[in-house]
């Protein structure tokens, strides 16, 4: 509807049949010409696999705000947050208006990740801190806009991306220091005892070769 006025099309007829689509919760797509409406397509969607199961544990690892934008109506958007457990979302949005919200809450929060899947989410994920695809039905203009693109349609990959994540975070920190301390430690040892040449680069050899298995612990699963 809110196309069809922006177009000044005629969608009288068309508006009746969506408000009965709407109070059965599914999502109407109208087809129309440049002056009036044709006909409606209603779609039922359903909830990816593992929503709920991803929301409870991305709760659990400390996101502390979770919200639906969707396009579609507000007796949709409330049945999926619903099923999902999701508390608050906000429904009927254009792309721009994803993309506002996605700037409101990161002046409220801070950090905001976004996840989508269709061209309409390209905005809301170009302007997120991280902008998450979900790769087998994401679109093109998606994949090609979001930072992390997740292959299948699997939502119980967010937790672990999220847990995958702090786990190279601790280890590019222990790498830091491990590297940084014993370099440290080789410049004062040279200097106050004066250790030779030999020593010293079997420490930088030896440090460097430990930062690279520590490094490698992240090619192990993380759960």
């Amino acid at each position: 509807p809110t196309l069809l006025a922006r177009w000044s099309i005629n969608g009288d007829g068309a508006g009746r049949v969506l408000e009965r689509v709407e109070a059965l919760k599914k999502t109407a797509v109208v087809l129309a010409s440049p002056d009036r409406a044709l006909g409606v397509i209603v779609l039922s969607d359903t909830p990816r696999v593992g929503l709920a199961e991803a929301v409870r544990e991305l709760r659990a690892l400390g996101v502390r705000y979770q919200c639906l934008l969707t396009g579609d109506n507000a007796h949709v958007a409330q049945e999926v947050a619903s099923l999902a457990g999701i508390e608050e979302f906000k429904a009927c949005l254009l792309p721009e208006q994803k993309q506002s919200l996605i700037r409101e809450y990161q002046q409220r929060y801070g950090s905001v990740a976004m996840v989508g899947d269709g061209v309409n989410d390209a905005p809301a994920l170009a302007a997120a801190n991280v902008g998450i695809a979900m790769g087998a039905a994401a679109s093109d203009t998606a994949l090609e806009t979001a930072d992390i693109a997740l292959l299948g349609n699997d939502l119980r990959k967010l937790p672990a991306l999220v847990r995958l994540s702090r786990r190279t975070q601790a280890i590019i920190r222990q790498n830091i220091f491990l590297s940084i301390g014993t370099k440290a430690g080789l410049l004062v040892a040279a200097v106050v005892v004066g250790i030779p040449l030999w020593l010293a680069v079997v420490g930088d050899v030896g440090i460097a070769l430990l930062v690279t298995a520590n490094a490698l612990r992240l090619a192990g699963k993380v759960e």
